[in-house]
């Protein structure tokens, strides 16, 4: 079975959709104009039920199938953009400076969009269908904040499915990991305080930059030296912050960035490292180190079963020959984990002609991908809630 006909002849349609999403990008807690296109779109479709401002920004769509069966699946997509200046050069670019839809949460909502429209014409299911449509998925806690507000207590679902496009230019190749899928995520704030001094007499100082710097190499013998070989990890220093002047030794230096993990052990592990470290440079150097942590992401676990599932789905639109489970686990992270943390389910990655990657200012999603991945969700309703079975 290739992309639904229903579907194909919508996409015309869906590519409107995303072109507009796409040309007027939303961070996360802020996607009011995104929400309004998606909850406007549901109730124009006859949803039976469009729940608006679940999380500040977020849309819960309920729609009956033709049985009277009491099952239900959940569909979520991700409609934040990323603080980034596109510079892709599309005719449909964003038109709000410093924001750009850098990873394809406009094609995810688009896609979901579709297989909404679609189900909601047919109803060619028995039960209930969860239409989630997600805020601030870029670090901000969004699935947690719809988790927060009784996302799952409010609209019940049995088993719940995401999907992410990835730009790897293998089209219509849909992938999935079973098990712990993509890492989960700390990210860290340190702060080294000193004293100041000219620089040009800095033995009266204690340089927290220096101090900062040394931090820098150090925490990378943890992942050499302490997490064992076999485990993954990644421990990145991404901001350096120190001084004013050129004369002068700054009293103060800060270091922020992200642990990767895929066990709460190895977490505990790197984060108990690098207080070490830490404490033993603010002693060695007399200097304080304050630390801090804040857990952004659960580890990602797929279900085995429904993530054979996910792949039966995709195998109807995309056929067996492009569908692999044969996939490692991604450092990445999604909030998605979370709601899987509540209740099972699968999350898989479609493959489209773009190659250049996401988060990058000239990325582009290949509007190709958005009546393929529309199917899939639509499939996925239609085999888990066979109207048959009624």
């Amino acid at each position: 079975m290739p992309i639904l006909p229903e579907i194909e002849a919508a996409r015309p349609q869906l590519e409107t959709i995303f072109r507009d999403l796409h040309a007027h990008p939303e961070i996360g807690f802020q996607e009011q104009r995104t929400a309004g296109i998606v909850a406007d779109k549901l109730r124009e479709w006859g949803f039976d039920e469009v729940h608006e401002g679940v999380a500040k920004t977020g849309v819960v769509g309920i729609l009956k199938g033709r049985g009277p069966g009491n099952r239900r699946v959940g569909l979520r997509a991700d409609m934040d953009a990323l603080p980034i200046q596109e510079t892709s050069g599309l005719d449909y670019a964003s038109q709000n400076s410093g924001r750009m839809h850098a990873c394809g949460h406009d094609g995810h909502t688009t896609m979901l969009l579709g297989a909404a429209k679609y189900l909601a014409a047919s109803r060619n299911f028995d039960g209930t269908a969860v239409f989630i449509f997600q805020p601030a998925e870029e670090g901000l806690g969004g699935a947690r904040g719809m988790i927060a507000e009784g996302l799952f207590k409010r609209f019940p679902v049995d088993e719940v499915y995401g999907m992410h496009n990835q730009p790897d230019g293998r089209p219509n190749r849909a992938t999935i990991c079973k098990g712990p899928a993509m890492a989960g995520a700390s990210f860290f704030d340190i702060t080294v305080t000193g004293k100041g001094s000219h620089a040009a007499m800095p033995q009266q100082s204690r340089d927290a930059l220096v101090v900062a710097a040394a931090l820098v190499g150090q925490f990378q013998t943890i992942l050499g030296r302490n997490l064992p070989a076999l485990e993954r990890g990644v421990l990145s220093v991404t901001q350096i912050h120190a001084g004013s002047a050129y004369n002068v030794v700054p009293e103060t230096a800060a270091l922020a960035g992200t642990i990767r993990f895929f066990t709460p052990e190895a977490r505990d592990l790197m984060q108990t490292r690098m207080r070490e470290i830490c404490a033993g440079f603010a002693t060695g150097f007399g200097v304080q180190i304050d630390v801090e942590f804040r857990e952004i992401f659960d580890v990602l676990l797929n279900d085995a079963a429904l993530s054979d599932e996910w792949m039966a789905a995709a195998a109807d639109v995309v056929g067996t020959d492009g569908v692999t489970d044969d996939v490692q686990p991604f450092t990445g992270s999604e909030d998605f984990a979370d709601m899987l943390q509540v209740v099972p389910g699968a999350y898989g990655n479609l493959g489209h002609a773009g190659t250049v990657p996401l988060h990058n200012p000239g990325f582009v999603l290949d509007p190709e991908i958005l009546p393929v991945g529309a199917s899939i969700y639509a499939r996925l309703v239609e085999r888990r809630l066979p109207l048959e079975a009624a």
